[in-house]
């Protein structure tokens, strides 16, 4: 896997890249994050260019989607059809982890979408960050309540940043 490192206005970040396309965008040091030792540093390879490109325009306010090659392999089927679900999420809107499972025509697997959801393992790109709990709360996310809160903020999604106003008080 190809990687290189990305100074996000969030913190530090990890962006790899496979054959396929874009494999991973992770906070370091995030829950579910990987293990790069093996990894080749590839600062200039084009898709990981490409992909810190669209994430500036992103951070800056400019971009709502990502025009990416994905390569979501590492999941398991539910998974990809979980991180799948994701990518329909609109910017500045969300959705619960019960929505998300109706919509992959698995109603009852609240928890176990949220297990998936957990393991996305291209943070902002498909938008985990865009999913809450029950009644709007916001819920974990592996780089943190205060990224989940600053994206959803980003984004608009005011319902979110709301939630995640009232929980810190």
């Amino acid at each position: 896997m190809d990687y290189l490192n990305y100074a996000s206005p969030l913190g530090e970040m990890i962006v790899a890249a496979t054959d396929r396309g874009l494999a991973g965008v992770w906070f370091r040091g995030q829950k579910h994050g990987p293990e790069i030792r093996d990894w080749r540093e590839a600062p200039d390879h084009p898709l990981l260019k490409e992909a810190t490109r669209q994430l500036d325009d992103y951070f800056a306010g400019h971009r709502a989607t990502f025009d990416l090659p994905l390569d979501l392999q590492a999941g398991t089927p539910f998974q990809q059809s979980v991180w799948q679900a994701l990518l329909a999420i609109p910017s500045g809107r969300t959705m619960s982890y019960a929505q998300i499972g109706q919509c992959i025509g698995k109603p009852t697997a609240s928890r176990a979408v949220g297990a998936a959801v957990g393991r996305n393992p291209l943070s902002i790109v498909v938008p985990c960050h865009r999913v809450l709990g029950a009644g709007g709360s916001l819920t974990g996310y592996a780089g943190g309540l205060d990224r989940k809160t600053a994206l959803l903020r980003l984004e608009g999604a005011c319902q979110g940043a709301r939630a995640a106003e009232a929980s810190t008080r």
